[in-house]
């Protein structure tokens, strides 16, 4: 095998091993402003209205929406989540930017933002 193969075999497995998965993130999506829609049925203890009146998921002091299950870092309410996250892909482009922003952030000791 070439030194030019190995080397591109070996850039897509660290590729592969990196690729966001849920079950190795840090829920950072979870942080993001998640305006909720008129078809969606989440509990009314889980949401509020922003500075503008539109109807988001609340968030708690330190800026994680409430219905994330901290012990477990998963939704808790999974099954009613909001349409935006339905369709907020594992892995999609705004996944990797938020990730890679915040693995930078904290990488420089920067502390997490609220979106």
């Amino acid at each position: 095998m070439s030194a030019h193969t190995t080397e591109a075999l070996s850039n897509r497995a660290l590729r592969k091993a990196d690729a966001p998965h849920c079950d190795r993130c840090d829920a950072v999506c979870c942080r993001l402003t998640v305006v909720l829609m008129p078809e969606d049925n989440v509990p009314p203890r889980f949401t509020t209205h922003n500075e503008y009146g539109v109807a988001v998921m609340a968030r708690d002091n330190e800026g994680w929406c409430v219905a994330i299950d901290q012990g477990r870092m998963c939704c808790s309410i999974y099954e009613q989540r909001p349409s935006i996250c339905r369709k907020f892909p594992m892995a999609g482009p705004g996944c990797r930017e938020v990730r890679n922003e915040y693995l930078d952030r904290r990488q420089r000791g920067i502390p997490l933002v609220m979106y």
